[in-house]
């Protein structure tokens, strides 16, 4: 077991735990403890107790000393000094053109370092204003973005209710809250009556869930059927929570009357119309006439498809049928080449025949021209004279030696 005492450094902020050590305190002392931040200021807000060894991890801090004098004054004047730096951040917001607001300055019991609460939609890029703040007050400067319902928090108001808000009061965590604690309550869905300040749920939704959820279990759900103590039937039109009645709908001979009765007298049956479950979707069975459809179908597909590829291999045989035909009319390849040979042969010979006519031609018109002329012969003839480079005479004579 270890001796503890609980300390805050803000209003309705979280609870810390350090070790009292050899001083004597109570609650709502003002102490000076050692932080990861540095020295601090808080203020005692349980007193010292007794607790298990298991519910620390980490061995706990002891408290520097209880608050003096001086260090109460000091905190006014860091408090002070707060709404300077916060309308100096402001400032060189609005200059910078930053989309982000500034919601609280906060400075270090020791002033070294400040840290700047804000909220922005999105990511802020503040690398120029950090260095803008750390020129201006020349120690450690810190902004850290913070949700709306910590805005809240921080800043604090008036609920619906009329009393302050209960984040800013004595909430030191936000719990979880849901839609499903309004629908345990009967409360309106409206959103603007069950929406807090911050626009979130409201944060007593909790406070009552676990009662609420305790007196349905012995409470009829709207649409239950219940009997009377006097034996009427009827089925439940409204139920209400806190007194713990419920108004049913009962037939009073041609009539219909609407009771009500405490929830204690009345016997009834829970039915799952409010929480009924979904039924599990089971596979589809076709019937059997649309099985019989679906064949008929498929079969059709089928015949279709076979006539094609029936089409088809006919109209390849078909293909094959007359390209054997035509090959089966053209002649041999041995008789082409004969055939092609003896064409050019005939040809050399009709050739031939034609150079000689035209040569016997020649000589015919040759002698019909010397029989003209009287016999004498031709100088380029065989025999001539102009062979032996002489007359006319010499040749003949020569000639008949």
């Amino acid at each position: 077991m270890k001796k503890v005492i609980g300390v805050r450094f803000r209003t309705a902020s979280k609870m810390y735990w350090f070790s009292p050590g050899e001083y004597e305190l109570h609650r709502g002392d003002a102490v000076i403890v050692e932080t990861s931040r540095g020295k601090e200021f808080g203020t005692v807000v349980l007193p010292p107790c007794e607790m298990d060894d298991s519910r620390f991890s980490q061995p706990l801090r002891e408290i520097v000393r209880p608050a003096n004098r001086i260090d109460i004054e000091q905190e006014m004047t860091n408090r002070e000094k707060e709404k300077d730096a916060f309308r100096t951040c402001r400032e060189k917001i609005a200059e910078r053109g930053l989309d982000m607001k500034l919601i609280q300055a906060e400075y270090t019991f020791d002033n070294s370092k400040i840290l700047f609460y804000f909220t922005a939609d999105g990511r802020v890029d503040f690398r120029e204003l950090v260095r803008d703040l750390a020129g201006i007050f020349k120690t450690r400067i810190e902004l850290r973005q913070i949700g709306v319902r910590d805005e809240t928090k921080l800043i604090g108001g008036y609920g619906i209710c009329g009393r302050p808000l209960c984040c800013h009061s004595y909430l030191s965590d936000f719990s979880p809250v849901s839609i499903k604690m309004a629908k345990e309550q009967n409360l309106s869905l409206n959103p603007t009556k069950i929406s807090g300040t911050c626009g979130r749920l409201l944060c007593c939704l909790g406070n009552e869930e676990e009662v609420y959820e305790e007196i349905n279990k012995r409470m009829p759900g709207v649409g239950d059927t219940a009997t009377a103590p006097d034996g009427s039937v009827g089925e439940v039109i409204s139920v209400n929570v806190l007194r713990e009645t419920a108004r049913i709908v009962v037939e009073v001979g041609d009539d219909r009357e609407v009771r009500e009765y405490a929830a204690s007298e009345l016997e009834f049956v829970k039915s799952n119309r409010r929480r009924r479950k979904k039924p599990k979707l089971e596979p589809h069975k076709p019937d059997q006439k649309a099985a019989r459809e679906q064949a008929i179908k498929n079969a059709r597909e089928q015949a279709i498809q076979a006539a094609m590829e029936r089409q088809q291999e006919e109209k390849k045989d078909a293909e094959k049928a007359a390209g054997r035909k035509e090959r089966d009319h053209r002649p041999p390849r041995s008789d082409r080449r004969r055939d092609g040979e003896g064409g050019r042969r005939n040809d050399g010979a009709n050739q031939q025949n034609t150079q000689s006519g035209q040569g016997e031609e020649k000589k015919r018109s040759g002698s019909r021209n010397r029989r003209r002329r009287g016999g004498r012969p031709r100088s380029d003839q065989p025999g001539g004279a102009g062979n032996n480079g002489g007359d006319g005479s010499s040749g003949g004579a020569g000639a008949a030696k």
